[in-house]
């Protein structure tokens, strides 16, 4: 009789899984067995137990001095490319493992991976965490997925992230947009209200529709806070769950100076950018729920579904080494970070005629993030790109955000008192090379109509439709009028002044024009001259 075929990856895993638990059996008898040497054994786990869970997983790991057979290719940096040797060192190198079993699984955790997501959300207060390695995006995907079916209606704020409108091109879900106040001087995007919530769920009520989810971007790339307590109130009066990227304020409620985070708010899902204010590497984020609204194995099968089956290990283990970070003194993480943001507002609006975004512009938002300085330049009589260009060409000083009339600035744990003066003193400078200046640029510069963006939108088909629909090319001027197959948008922040589906206006066409003329950079566009763009054949 002829044996069972086993598949080579199922030998695989059970070999693993059986030489794991030889080797834990092995390191117990050692310690049994050897009279002082179990004193050793005993000080060099004490020493692992001081790192965060995750990292000292990684750690033991990367110091077994085992015959590799797996992947990646270059071997615990073996073979590793010499040029990025250089750059980054080989340790990165020996760290860089796959998912052996003494590592645990990202998506059935049950070893280190399972205690450092438990760690992380006793820390930022949720019910369950889980660790991201394809960044805020497949999170926010991933939210939408497990809260709104094909069809369904999803209210959101037309100024949200690609990301968002992506979802809805995966998951078939139909946009229903609020929008959102604006500065008109500095063409910012500013909060949302639980009042327009609560009308665009009453709206829907009246057509014989319901909202499966809201989503929330709080705080917006200018760290400008909706009001996200009345809003959960709202939407949890009503059965519907709450999502909020959050990408921006994963530092919120770590200091009395910052705002209260998502979840403290009401929030049943938050999106969070570790990276971006804490201390992770790039591309890290972390997903948290809260409450009952939310089915907490279907966003693990979304998340399944989104993320890599080849998870990097050294960006979880940063997000579990960033949580530890964290949690070990909330405050001092913050305080000179926000001291020092302080200092930098204040020399900032001494310089004529610069301005600084403050809550004042926006008075329906609650709150500013105290570490971020957004900076108008508009009546210097230059752009926000033409300014941040004097900048970085000139004073070495490197933005986070630049938009059409304002510079924006991020302050984190790691920005220095030699940085800020930098800053200062850069823009100083930047005020006086223009004073000297004739009012020509001045004038042709800011004397041009702005108007709100999205104030005129009419979708033709929802995002999914559009994005399968057929195409063609035409020219940019014959466009107007035309349903969008494009989803265009300056990057960053990356909000769309065009999605599929919707109508294209003048307004569009002028906005996307201009950005383009002031040196900001367009995402999305086939044609990055603007000259043609791409249409659904309806």
């Amino acid at each position: 009789m002829e044996s069972p075929r086993v598949s080579s990856s199922s030998f695989i895993l059970q070999r693993r899984h059986v030489l794991a638990r030889r080797r834990r059996k092995s390191e117990c008898r050692t310690a049994m067995t050897y009279g002082n040497e179990d004193v050793i054994s005993i000080s060099h786990g004490a020493q692992q137990d001081l790192l965060p869970p995750l990292v000292s997983a990684l750690k033991a790991a990367a110091d077994m001095n085992a015959a590799s057979f797996h992947f990646p290719g270059h071997n615990r940096g073996r073979a590793a490319p010499s040029s990025l040797v250089e750059l980054i060192g080989r340790k990165a190198f020996l760290h860089d493992l796959p998912e052996l079993p003494e590592l645990d699984n990202l998506f059935a955790p049950e070893g280190p991976i399972l205690e450092a997501q438990k760690l992380a959300a006793e820390l930022f207060g949720a019910v369950q965490t889980w660790f991201l390695v394809g960044g805020t995006t497949c999170g926010i995907q991933a939210a939408i997925m497990a809260t709104c079916s094909p069809g369904d209606v999803l209210i959101l704020p037309r100024n949200s992230h690609i990301s968002a409108i992506s979802a809805l091109v995966l998951t078939g879900v139909v946009p229903k947009y609020i929008m959102p106040d604006y500065d008109l001087e500095l063409e910012i995007a500013g909060t949302v209200t639980s009042s327009q919530v609560g009308d665009a769920i009453n709206d829907l009520k009246v057509e014989g529709r319901n909202a499966a989810a809201v989503f929330i971007t709080c705080p917006t790339y200018h760290g400008i806070c909706s009001n996200l307590k009345e809003i959960a109130e709202v939407c949890h009066s009503q059965g519907v769950p709450l999502i909020v990227d959050e990408a921006h304020g994963a530092h919120f409620g770590f200091h009395p100076q910052l705002p209260s985070s998502a979840l403290h708010q009401g929030a049943d899902i938050s999106i969070q950018s570790t990276h971006k204010v804490l201390c992770s590497l790039t591309q890290s984020s972390m997903l948290h729920m809260a409450g009952k609204l939310v089915d907490k194995e279907r966003i693990s099968r979304c998340l399944q579904t989104l993320q890599s089956t080849s998870p990097s290990y050294l960006l979880l283990a940063s997000l579990d080494a960033a949580r530890s970070q964290l949690s070990k003194s909330p405050e001092a993480v913050f305080h000179d970070a926000i001291q020092l943001a302080n200092e930098a507002k204040s020399s900032i609006r001494g310089i004529h005629p610069l301005s600084v975004l403050d809550s004042a512009r926006f008075s329906k938002s609650p709150a500013i993030d105290p570490l971020r300085i957004t900076v108008g330049v508009k009546k210097l009589g230059l752009s926000g790109y033409e300014a941040d260009e004097f900048l970085s060409r000139d004073q070495n000083v490197v933005s986070e955000l630049v938009g059409s009339h304002s510079i924006t600035f991020v302050f984190t744990p790691g920005t220095c008192m030699d940085h800020v003066q930098s800053l200062v003193l850069g823009l100083e400078r930047l005020s006086t090379s223009m004073a000297v200046m004739s009012d020509h640029s001045l004038e042709k510069t800011i004397n041009y109509d702005v108007s709100v963006p999205f104030s005129d939108i009419r979708m033709e088909l929802n995002p999914r439709e559009a994005f399968f629909a057929g195409k063609r090319k035409i020219s940019f001027q014959e466009s107007i009028g035309k349903v969008s197959g494009e989803l265009i948008c300056p990057y960053p922040p990356g909000i769309p002044v065009l999605a599929p589906g919707e109508i294209i206006t003048q307004g569009d066409l002028d906005c996307l024009l201009r950005v383009r003329s002031m040196g900001g950079f367009i995402s999305g566009a086939s044609d990055p001259c603007l000259s043609s763009i791409v249409i659904c054949d309806v």
